[in-house]
């Protein structure tokens, strides 16, 4: 790491503003930030590019989809984390919380278990050897209608790198899949017509036995321990106020504008996907997020499954959408930050981390030019 960095002539975005700068980072730390240019020889002249915090992902799938690239495939664990955090650290994410799911939504499939083990060993090795770009987090999808989400849990919710827990139910005609035709219609590429009907009367028969008690076990265990929680798919006012009354403070992906609304009016935060903003919707046909975003109810974005997305999505709002640039970046940046309870980075402030992206605009589109995670350059 370098003593010391100093970038200028950057359009700097902080958390209210925009301005033409010079910022400076020592010992992995913003130390200053000033209006105006530097004269300094080592100046990194940034050419009038944007200069805004690493972004920070709450909610990413893409470890999963690198473990098993197809399905049945196991890739060799270390190799997928390697291509995971340098994909991240290239989009410009320098904190992750790899989205790992506890518990089984398929009878009659295998589990998850396998790759949730492998990726606790990868991360955990990754971590004591310094080998990864970005800073790495685990947050744990809880499913709470499964009947092994207990047992998984445990093997997982002491591991040091968990810091985020959310709490979820796949189970056709609820939240997501309250359209039991769009559910028949995804899983028709996986099953029968006949499996599919044994699915779905055996998936809600299931989620009668378990889905109350383990949502509320899934709950304690976090709040034990002190762990951020999230609510997924909220899908009506109740299901907000349900997590309202359980200390939820994430509404994580609401697939509905009076889910966002209620959650806003409990004082929670909402999250959305970023692939939804950069496909102009979702691809389940719940509310866009651009929406919410245009009437005042979306605080943050993560990646989903696209790492590249949250960065396009930020620029998206700013151009088609209305949103000021320091608030769409925040969107990435501070508000997830916050939301995880990480209240050392997220913002270009004197004191805060240095974790930086240097960013061209490039034919209407966002280009990284630079990554930096703690002052060092890794992407």
């Amino acid at each position: 790491m370098a003593s010391e960095l100093i970038f200028t002539n950057a359009t700097v975005v902080t958390r209210d503003r925009a301005f033409t700068g010079t910022l400076r980072v020592a010992g992995g730390m913003i130390r200053d930030v000033d209006d105006g240019r530097s004269g300094l020889p080592q100046a990194i002249d940034c050419d009038g590019d944007y200069l805004i915090p690493g972004l920070v992902d709450i909610h990413t799938d893409n470890l999963e989809k690198h473990l098993e690239p197809r399905p049945g495939v196991k890739w060799p664990g270390l190799a997928a984390f390697q291509v995971h955090d340098r994909m991240l650290a290239t989009a410009g994410v320098t904190t992750v919380f790899d989205s790992l799911v506890v518990g089984d939504m398929h009878l009659g499939k295998p589990g998850r278990q396998g790759a949730l083990d492998l990726a606790k060993d990868v991360l955990t090795a990754s971590v004591d050897d310094d080998l990864m770009k970005a800073d790495h987090r685990l947050h744990i999808r809880a499913e709470v209608a499964s009947d092994t989400v207990m047992n998984e849990l445990a093997n997982i919710i002491d591991h040091p790198l968990v810091a985020l827990v959310s709490v979820m139910d796949h189970t056709p005609g609820q939240r997501q899949w309250r359209d039991l035709d769009k559910w028949k219609k995804v899983y028709s590429r996986v099953y029968t017509a006949a499996e599919l009907d044994a699915q779905i009367d055996g998936l809600i028969e299931r989620q009668k036995n378990y889905s109350a008690q383990n949502r509320q076990a899934v709950i304690g265990e976090a709040r034990k321990r002190g762990i951020p929680l999230a609510s997924h798919d909220d899908t009506t006012a109740e299901h907000v106020a349900q997590g309202h009354q359980e200390g939820i403070l994430i509404s994580e992906f609401p697939t509905t504008l009076d889910a966002a609304r209620a959650a806003h009016a409990h004082g929670m935060k909402t999250i959305m996907g970023s692939p939804n903003i950069v496909k102009g919707g979702s691809h389940s046909g719940n509310v866009a997020a651009a929406d919410l975003a245009e009437v005042g109810l979306l605080d943050g974005l993560a990646s989903d499954y696209v790492p590249i997305s949250m960065i396009h999505s930020a620029f998206i709002l700013v151009d088609n959408h209305g949103i000021a640039l320091p608030d769409a970046v925040a969107m990435v940046t501070a508000e997830p930050a916050a939301m995880a309870g990480l209240t050392d980075r997220g913002e270009i402030t004197p004191g805060k981390s240095a974790d930086l992206v240097r960013v061209k605009s490039y034919q209407d589109l966002p280009a990284i030019m630079g990554v930096w995670r703690r002052g060092r350059q890794v992407a």
